[in-house]
């Protein structure tokens, strides 16, 4: 199964790419268009298949391609925003509102499971939250009762499922784990049973407003009453880009000498934190144990974030060896809660789920829930809780939008010689670097191949320049989140364009002769 980078998940290993029954463009007027084939998108589009409306999902590579390919798959009725937090931020009855839709989430997912009959590795586990110093004790105890005011279950415990030393633990009962790209898969499989249309290799460039929609696509033209971007964040520059902040979470999965995999889920409180459960695939059981996030392009050494990961857990497990290991993308919302109905600065008929922080799998859901009671019946009881109308213009952002949108390539048609660029002789492969050429930045790998790739390093998006991410080999943009191919082609929005290629084939000629 393909991913949004060069590491392998312990999800796609043992997965084919999904084959949608569509078989070419249709001149439908489709009800919804939902753009993104991942968890949100897949689970809403069956959501409103089911109620009656006609959908099309638009996924630019495959399903699972983006950041369900990479989750650890926890599921919880607690999010990294605290219910005290939420409580202090927006008031007691939106902590409580927010117990009410993350039980709802994990509900939804269990139903589905029964429903279909999906073979996901699904079973719910106790979620163990534990503290390590005195500091953490005292966050923990406020965990434990704003948790408790809010509506959730939960307890103090006396051990926790991993050899961790702690001073305290509290236990929220009947959490979930699952493979996500089974479960997706097979949510896709009943969307198109429903009468869903899928659409693979599909990516939207842009969409023009009006009663009906007309979404350009890579394919050609998709036309729909109402489209929802599920693509994790929206494309294009839109206020959002500015109130979530993008970043790279680092997983492992992991065979143990002794057999003694966590039988639940359990979380430090360290920031960033570490997280750990055990899932077992094809009938081996792994560890899966995550941390070391930092901001995306802000870790000029990603391949030490992995090291790092790798000699945490050395301390408290028998490890055997690392069967899998890959990082993926997320985005933290500046208040704290996910962003999800209409997108600001768009028609009432554009909608949006983005800033799920490192809760995808349960704010999936959600959202699912939210955005199809609101396109079925024009409401939902967590509309005003996750409206991304909260968030304000700030001054000159029109303007701001106006400059940045779509950056003009200002390299066309150049060719650059070896001879203006002596950083290539000793660029070793696999290696990557942003160098400067007559005053203009340049990007350049060399795979492991050795052939040369340059490109503009000035992302599409808001012009950030890009930096390499040695660990997925991408070009990653560290202001929106934006992340790109060796060659430039978009992996993550929010660019919509590609990065320029710089001509090197005069390059590559002289190094073969």
């Amino acid at each position: 199964m393909k991913r949004d980078g060069a590491t392998t998940s312990l999800w796609q290993h043992d997965m084919p790419d999904f084959v949608s029954k569509t078989t070419g463009m249709t001149d439908t007027i489709f009800d919804v268009v939902i753009v993104g084939g991942g968890i949100t998108g897949i689970t809403t589009g069956l959501l409103l298949q089911k109620a009656g409306k006609k959908c099309v999902v638009a996924e630019a590579y495959t399903l699972c391609f983006g950041t369900t390919g990479g989750t650890t798959a926890h599921l919880n009725t607690f999010v990294d925003t605290t219910y005290a937090q939420v409580k202090k931020d927006f008031g007691e009855d939106a902590a409580q509102l927010l117990a009410k839709a993350t039980q709802q989430a994990l509900d939804l997912v269990k139903n589905n499971v029964q429903e279909y009959s999906i073979d996901c590795g699904y079973e719910e586990k106790d979620g163990y939250v534990f503290s390590q110093n005195p500091d953490q004790t005292k966050e923990l105890q406020d965990m434990l009762q704003s948790s408790l005011k809010a509506g959730v279950e939960v307890a103090q415990a006396d051990h926790i499922p991993v050899p961790v030393p702690f001073e305290k633990a509290i236990m929220y009962p009947h959490q979930a784990q699952f493979h996500p790209a089974k479960y997706v898969y097979a949510l896709a499989k009943a969307f198109e049973e429903a009468g869903g249309v899928i659409l693979e290799n599909c990516a939207v460039t842009d969409v023009a407003d009006g009663e009906i929609l007309n979404v350009q696509t890579s394919i050609g033209i998709i036309s729909g009453r109402q489209l929802i971007y599920a693509t994790h964040i929206p494309p294009g520059i839109n206020l959002l880009h500015f109130r979530c902040a993008p970043y790279r979470s680092y997983a492992m999965a992991v065979k143990l000498k002794d057999n003694q995999y966590p039988d639940g889920l359990a979380y430090d409180m360290y920031d960033p934190y570490h997280y750990y459960r055990t899932q077992n695939v094809e009938g081996e059981k792994y560890l899966i144990a995550g941390g070391e996030d930092h901001k995306t392009a802000h870790a000029a050494n990603t391949e030490a974030c992995f090291t790092k990961l790798e000699s945490y857990l050395q301390h408290f497990f028998a490890i055997d060896h690392i069967a899998f290991k890959w990082s993926s993308q997320y985005f933290e919302p500046a208040d704290g809660l996910a962003y999800i109905g209409n997108l600001p600065g768009n028609p009432n008929n554009v909608y949006v789920a983005t800033g799920y922080g490192g809760n995808g799998m349960t704010y999936s859901h959600i959202a699912a829930i939210t955005l199809s009671e609101i396109l079925l019946t024009g409401d939902s009881l967590y509309a005003d809780l996750f409206d991304p109308g909260r968030i304000k213009p700030v001054a000159g952002f029109t303007n701001f939008v106006k400059e940045n949108a779509d950056v003009v390539a200002k390299f066309f048609g150049k060719r650059f010689s070896e001879s203006k660029l002596p950083e290539l002789a000793g660029l070793a492969t696999g290696e990557a670097k942003v160098v400067k050429f007559e005053g203009d930045s340049v990007a350049i790998y060399k795979d492991d191949s050795g052939r040369l790739h340059a490109i503009n390093p000035v992302c599409t998006h808001a012009k950030c320049i890009v930096a390499w991410n040695t660990a997925e080999k991408t070009w990653d943009c560290p202001c929106h989140g934006a992340r790109y191919s060796a060659d430039g082609q978009v992996l993550t929005g929010p660019a919509r364009l590609p990065l320029e290629l710089i001509s090197l084939e005069d390059l590559i000629e002289k190094g073969e002769q």
